[in-house]
């Protein structure tokens, strides 16, 4: 009962959310997921681990085909993503944690990044 209401606050919060909101949304995600991977993988469920890590992949997908190549700042998140994608899946192979943390360490920086653009949208400061 409590999944399906979380799963209708997540869907209500999608519809009505900017796309800034969404790609919020999609960094949170990333964060989620890669923190269940990083525990899973510390229990060594790694079937289950690479489910979490295709979720992450999708996610850097999703965020490579919404890009506007119109401008500077989208190429350089390109590679940005395009890099943490191959680090992904070097990670499911090599299985170094290190590797792992660093595309935490992304996801975090790029959704706490995200978080303060929208706040100052919102504020105008």
């Amino acid at each position: 009962m409590q999944n399906a209401q979380q799963q209708q606050y997540l869907k209500v919060q999608v519809e009505t959310a900017s796309p800034g909101e969404l790609t919020l949304l999609l960094y949170q995600e990333m964060v989620k997921s890669l923190l269940q991977a990083k525990r899973l993988y510390s229990l060594s469920q790694y079937e289950d681990m690479n489910q979490a890590l295709f979720k992450v992949k999708a996610i850097l997908s999703e965020l490579l085909i919404t890009l506007n190549m119109d401008y500077d700042i989208a190429k350089e998140l390109h590679d940005l993503y395009s890099f943490y994608n191959r680090h992904l899946a070097e990670f499911m192979i090599k299985r170094e944690v290190s590797m792992l943390e660093d595309v935490l360490e992304f996801a975090r920086g790029m959704a706490e990044t995200w978080k303060l653009a929208i706040r100052t949208i919102k504020t105008g400061a």
